[in-house]
């Protein structure tokens, strides 16, 4: 009995020590944010996965392409039995026949004997004019260009991973403005209705002021619903599809501090140094084909020995031929040269020169987007932080109006028409307050994504 009581109380102290399963999942749900969402981007988004793959698949080119100044070496073996009938004559190349060794006998016969083969074939070419030069440099340039390309995929995924935040952001604080006016709209319908029962209105206003409370109501419910949209575009963003996100908006409420422009190397963009990296590809592929119309030497040794149990009168030795017993060696050099390689490398030539053209067109045209772009950018920022300012304005005027139109109406001197328009123009003036700062850190993160780099951004975005 005393065992069955320190049982229980051991299976007690244990479960109490053990982390409650509760407290995880709240530790899980923990505020996101912006520094923190653009990490897990970085961390969980597939597209960089594979960008990062292609960029070690291009490293691993280059040590392809350094193997081709190996020897190579070739063992055989082969273990056989054939008959040993032989003519004289020519055949051309082909793949069926197998060849036979060997003088032509006066007499044939269908009984088959034993053979075996072995050897090693060493092969190496001592010069060949830069050929596997140029194919290293190509395969450097290819690892080149696809280190830029995960650099481009790189600050592709965060900034749509902190844009994916600041549109959540905007969305839950239109809800917040939202409701505000549904419940602004809800104190002017028990107002109007308390007058309407009073028989100090007529009945039609208290069917106007349902209205514009049904009225607030949907406009509510559409900003859940972009919310809600938003909150699942940002769980893609940052690779974690389907879960159910809340975000810590920090200092992004407040309108942040003016800084002077800056000047901005565009050349140092990943877009550009990416593009660059595409035209030196293409170079690379023209000194590749600038180096192919050459003779191929090739210096081969080999040691190869063979056995046979086929003797030279006709007749069969069936106790030999199962390993080789005459062996020989060579050496010597293979010098080929494909004469009429030379029109179609001039034709890939030509083509690969226009590659190069058109990818240092496509160069030109992205510095000419970024610089674009980037003055665009400075005009929305200045102009976000004027509306930003004005905003203030135009919610105190707003608050005035419905203030003002209520007594107006309380005292008979206004109908409810004025009361409504004014509720609507409060309504509106507060969702675009509450978005007007977060209006100036969007164009800011469009600034910062044209100058290549988030890290500037994402400090301010911490203070």
């Amino acid at each position: 009995m005393q065992i069955g009581k320190r049982a229980r109380l051991l299976l007690f102290i244990l479960l109490a020590l053990l982390p409650c399963p509760c407290a995880a999942q709240e530790s899980q749900r923990q505020p996101l944010k912006l520094e923190a969402a653009v990490e897990l981007a970085l961390s969980n988004y597939p597209a960089i996965r594979a960008a990062r793959a292609q960029s070690q698949s291009a490293e691993a080119g280059v040590e392809l392409a350094r193997a081709n100044y190996l020897p190579r070496a070739d063992m055989l073996w082969q273990q056989n039995r054939a008959t040993r009938n032989n003519v004289f004559g020519l055949l051309l190349p082909q793949s069926v026949i197998p060849p036979i060794s060997g003088p032509q006998l006066n007499n044939t016969s269908l009984e088959s004997a034993w053979g075996s083969a072995g050897g090693l074939l060493l092969s190496w070419e001592p010069f060949d004019f830069g050929l596997r030069k140029a194919n290293v440099e190509l395969a450097r340039a290819t690892s080149r260009q696809a280190n830029a390309n995960e650099a481009v995929t790189r600050l592709d995924v965060s900034a749509a991973a902190a844009d994916a935040f600041l549109t959540l952001l905007a969305a839950e604080q239109t809800v917040e403005a939202a409701q505000s006016g549904v419940e602004r709209a809800e104190t002017i319908a028990r107002a109007v209705r308390a007058l309407v029962e009073n028989q100090l209105r007529p009945g039609v206003d208290a069917s106007r002021a349902e209205a514009e409370l049904a009225a607030a109501k949907n406009q509510l419910i559409q900003a859940e619903q972009n919310a809600e949209l938003a909150r699942a575009n940002l769980a893609e963003a940052i690779g974690q599809a389907g879960a159910n996100i809340t975000i810590d908006p920090g200092p992004l409420l407040e309108l942040p501090p003016a800084s002077p422009p800056t000047e901005v190397n565009f050349s140092l963009h990943p877009l550009a140094i990416a593009q660059t990296a595409a035209i030196d590809t293409s170079r690379s592929r023209e000194r590749l084909l600038d180096r192919s119309y050459f003779p191929r030497f090739n210096w081969q040794t080999a040691v190869f020995g063979r056995g046979a149990g086929a003797k030279l009168d006709g007749t069969f030795d069936n106790a030999k031929g199962w390993y080789p017993n005459a062996f020989n060696y060579a050496t010597g050099v293979t010098i080929s040269f494909p004469i009429f390689d030379i029109f179609g490398l001039r034709a890939r030539r030509k083509a690969e020169a226009n590659n190069t053209a058109a990818e240092q067109a496509r160069y030109d045209q992205a510095l000419n987007t970024l610089k674009t772009q980037d003055a665009r950018a400075r005009t929305l920022i200045e102009s976000a932080r004027k509306i930003a300012a004005n905003t203030v304005v135009q919610v105190k005027a707003a608050q005035e109006t419905l203030t003002r139109a209520r007594t107006r109406y309380e005292y008979g001197l206004a109908n409810i028409i004025e009361v409504a328009d004014a509720q609507r123009l409060l309504a509106q003036a507060e969702i675009e307050d509450s978005v007007a700062k977060l209006a100036v850190w969007r164009a800011m993160l469009a600034a910062a994504k044209l100058q290549g780099d988030l890290k500037p951004f994402i400090e301010k975005a911490k203070k």
